[in-house]
């Protein structure tokens, strides 16, 4: 046996200082390259902190990117005990691209994405027990979010050997259910930390703001019980209600219904909501009659409720609306109640389009949590799920004939190849099996299309193209490689989706150099085909035709330039232009005449379609309109419906839900085009005038905008932008769930409710105090007063009887089917040593711990001598808010 054979026999297994082939000598400390094992204990031993220092730019900032706005982190990274090893690196995720790391002994390189790479430089000379050292870096943009900091750094050694370091992993607070990300340290400085700028207006919603804010709200009036507006207050608002303010119901005894010819398939769904919230069927029940009574000009989904003295009747022009009218009779009933008020309802929808986009690429969400969110768009009378199933980084549908999109691109872990599965992109982690990764099988699709049918919701798929599409990319390159092992060129090439030979270099918006498809490959296009075809059939063996598909279309960043297929393509094709940058409008025009010849009607973003002649596009073509209304974004809204799209207004001021409920820097979400999306500011929308907004609502730094809703010329005199025409409207609206930072199915949940049932009230009801649109045109801003006194006062009070409703009703119902609802915070101050709180919907208890004390309910201002922390809490089931400290004056 050799020397260096009885050397590394000698060797401890477990320890850090385990000897590997080769050893070096930096600065008179002697490290040897990290084993397997030294991986598994240094992932234990490392404590990683982020520290987010400062958002104002520095010196350090490269002024030349995004206009000099960059901001200053660290991480500490602790070892506990002695480490003696080198030849390992951390790879992490980090949102915005790092410009520069100051480091002795570490250098920091962005990767591809959001990943990062931590490499440890020649200087390195190991860690003592109990030392720190810490990385500064200078990033992109600002953090202003404490979920900004994404979690699972992974801890790789020269042989890939990877694991997650233990302090990086999130864990659940056990009293709220919500994410926590220990390794972040807590954001508490206002310039520094929260404003976005030197201009940043936003204030930090303190305990003791959100305590004034809430002073504006009095429920008392809905507290009694000889209100009755909670008790008649159906969500979503109906177009007419008329109840006896004497008379109600008793329905002690269940309900018994008669379908009278009804599908019984088309109603169950709303009768088994009904029997979860405590109203049972039996024989002696009060008779609910059904009734299908179609008219030629019966909108879809529109319907009678009529409950008498002795029973309930149903009329609809359609099963949809018979649905419906179960639905406001579920709204109306309150949990553990014996009577329903008498009265008569007439009601329609006024959008035909309300949904709910839910990015399940990103990050999965499983099955039971698609079925759940279903059962609660119908009870809201919601209609529109859109399923945003691959992007960047995942492919979430089984196709049978492509299996290497699931047997690859569903899963995430450390493969530097990729052909076993995607980098860990977004802190996904190492683990396969984790709940961030997956993807629905043909039966459990299949299982979603059909639950989604029994609810009158329609199911849009999205398979994101050509940007957004680096999991389908690496797929089909796993296949290629596949079947070139096997000598099959043309097989491995049929459904190749980039040019090997393109050499064009591109940064998407999400910082990807490798996530477009090549728009001038045929195999390109056979791919599209070949998924569309299978996803086609999918639906059709479910029942649930596929008329309807979104393409995104969105984000291309520039990419085919030095490609030369792409050359080629231009050369022999009679295109109306000759630079590859344009090809993006080809591929979408191309692709939408490819469904429509399918029978498949076309969905896209705003701004992949703005650049396509509307004359090569289809007859019906779907447009979300995703531009900022601080940024003028009614424009392009109102371009596409004057050109007869279908617009789904899709605006990010109100309708991203992936956005903080309010600003508050432990509040979880991207805040990109806003700092807070509450349930009231959802509530105010009026859809109908986007821009009128800029009368009452403030941009991304809490500051004033104007909106130019007048004609619009470019320099060659031509409009650009219009008024809406008369005659011309929006199809609906629709709110949006990306998930990018969103890993479980509670936050998931905790972010899309209670906005949702916003979302539903605005898309289902025209509020009498929204501001008729002009289509003359008109410039709005803080200055101009269309939206008047008494339509504000109109829409405060209408705003607390919702919020009563909530609070006194749908919080139960929503407990009852397993929802985990936002909370909202309490407010709070500490005056003259007296502690006041109050909460912004009623029906929530409030508590308070002073500390070293134990948490006690607040029923009234009560003397305190220390600083206090307080809460709300679910008086059901016990489930509280997130905790704010009250700080004595």
């Amino acid at each position: 046996m050799t020397l260096k054979s009885l050397l590394i026999a000698g060797c401890i297994a477990l320890s850090l200082t385990a000897c590997q082939d080769t050893k070096t000598h930096k600065q008179n400390v002697e490290l040897v390259q990290a084993s397997n094992s030294a991986i598994e204990s240094l992932a234990n031993m490392l404590q990683i902190q982020y520290e987010q220092v400062d958002n104002r730019p520095s010196e350090y900032c490269d002024k030349t990117i995004e206009n000099g706005n960059c901001f200053e982190a660290k991480l500490h990274i602790k070892a506990s005990g002695a480490v003696n090893v080198d030849g390992w690196k951390i790879y992490f995720s980090q949102i915005t691209p790092i410009q520069q790391t100051l480091s002795d002994e570490f250098t920091i390189t962005h990767v591809n994405g959001d990943l990062h790479v931590i490499e440890l430089k020649e200087a390195f000379t190991g860690f003592k027990a109990g030392e720190t050292k810490t990385i500064t870096f200078y990033a992109n943009f600002w953090s202003l979010s404490q979920s900004d900091a994404i979690p699972n750094y992974i801890l790789v050694n020269h042989n890939e050997y990877a694991k997650v370091i233990t302090s990086t992993k999130p864990t659940v607070d056990p009293e709220t259910g919500l994410e926590l990300l220990p390794h972040v340290v807590p954001y508490s400085d206002y310039e520094r930390q929260f404003k976005r700028t030197k201009n940043d207006e936003t204030q930090w919603l303190t305990a003791e703001r959100l305590f004034e804010r809430n002073t504006k709200y009095d429920f008392s009036p809905y507290l009694t019980d000889e209100n009755k507006q909670v008790a008649q207050h159906i969500i979503p608002t109906p177009t007419q209600a008329t109840f006896s303010q004497t008379q109600q119901l008793d329905i002690s005894q269940g309900l018994r219904f008669n379908l009278n010819g009804v599908n019984e398939k088309g109603v169950t769904a709303a009768i088994e909501r009904l029997k979860l919230l405590g109203l049972t069927t039996s024989e002696s029940g009060v008779a609910v009659n059904l009734n299908l009574t179609p008219t030629k000009d019966g909108s879809q989904g529109s319907y009678t409720l009529a409950i008498n003295a002795s029973e309930i009747n149903i009329s609809a022009t359609d099963e949809s609306g018979v649905f419906y009218a179960l639905q406001s009779l579920a709204s109306l009933y309150q949990v553990n109640n014996t009577t329903l008020p008498i009265g008569q309802v007439n009601d329609a929808p006024h959008y035909e389009f309300r949904g709910v986009l839910v990015d399940v690429a990103r990050n999965f969400r499983d099955k039971a949590f698609i079925l759940k969110l279903l059962d609660q768009m119908a009870a809201y009378k919601l209609n529109k799920l859109h399923l945003h199933l691959a992007d960047d980084e995942g492919w979430r549908l089984e196709i049978p004939s492509l299996e290497e999109l699931t047997d690859v691109a569903s899963k995430r872990c450390f493969d530097l190849s990729e052909q076993e599965c995607l980098m860990p992109q977004l802190g996904a982690g190492i683990d396969t099996s984790s709940p961030v990764n997956g993807f629905y099988s043909v039966d459990d699709y299949q299982e979603i299309l059909k639950f989604a049918s029994a609810r009158h919701i329609q199911v849009i798929p999205s398979l994101d193209m050509p940007g957004h599409s680096r999991a389908a990319i690496k797929a089909m390159q796993a296949r290629y490689n596949k079947y070139i092992k096997q000598g099959d060129k043309q097989k491995a090439e049929q459904f190749l989706l980039y040019d090997p030979l393109d050499t064009t270099v591109y940064s998407s918006v999400q910082h990807y150099n490798d996530n477009t498809i090549n728009v001038c490959l045929d195999s390109s296009y056979a791919f599209i085909r070949e998924v569309m075809e299978q996803v086609k059939i999918i639906h059709n063996e479910a029942q649930h035709p596929l008329t309807r598909y979104h393409i995104g279309a969105d984000e291309t960043a520039g990419a085919w330039v030095s490609s030369p297929a792409c050359t080629e393509f231009i050369k022999q094709n009679n295109l109306p232009f000759t630079k590859a940058e344009q090809l993006g409008s080809y591929f979408i025009e191309r692709v939408s005449n490819m469904l429509a010849d399918m029978n498949i009607e076309t969905a896209a973003w705003s701004d992949g379609l703005s650049h396509t002649n509307p004359n090569n596009m289809p007859d019906i073509v779907q447009g979300n309109s995703w531009d900022l209304l601080m940024w003028n974004g009614h424009q392009r809204a109102h371009q596409f419906a004057n050109r007869n799209w279908q617009v789904v207004v899709s605006s990010p001021d109100v309708l991203y839900f992936d956005f903080p409920y309010e600003a508050d820097p432990q509040e979880h979400g991207y805040y990109w085009a806003s700092r807070h999306i509450n349930t009231e500011k959802v509530f105010q929308f009026m859809p109908d005038n986007l821009p009128v907004h800029a009368e009452f609502w403030l941009d991304r730094e809490d500051r004033p905008y104007t909106a130019n809703d007048t004609v619009i010329k470019n320099d060659a005199g031509e409009v650009e932008f219009a008024p809406l025409e008369k005659g011309k409207q929006f199809i609906g609206i629709q709110g949006q769930l990306w998930s990018e930072n969103t890993r479980t199915n509670n936050m998931a949940e905790y972010k899309l409710f209670p906005r949702l049932l916003s979302l539903a009230q605005r898309a289902w009801h025209k509020a009498q105090w929204a501001v008729p649109y002009d289509h003359d045109g008109f410039v709005y801003s803080r200055n101009t007063q269309r939206f008047t006194p008494s339509l504000k006062q109109q829409r405060d009070q209408q705003w607390l009887t919702f919020a009563a409703s909530l609070g006194l009703k749908e919080f139960n119902k929503l407990e009852r089917a397993n929802v985990h609802f936002r909370i909202a915070n309490a407010g709070a101050k500490i005056e003259n040593g007296m502690l006041y709180a109050n909460v912004a919907y009623p029906g929530l208890l409030i508590e308070y711990m002073q500390a070293g004390g134990q948490w006690q309910t607040y029923n009234a201002p009560v003397k305190v001598t220390q600083d206090v922390w307080v809460r709300t809490k679910l008086p059901v089931s016990g489930r509280v808010s997130r905790t704010l400290k009250v700080t004595q004056q």
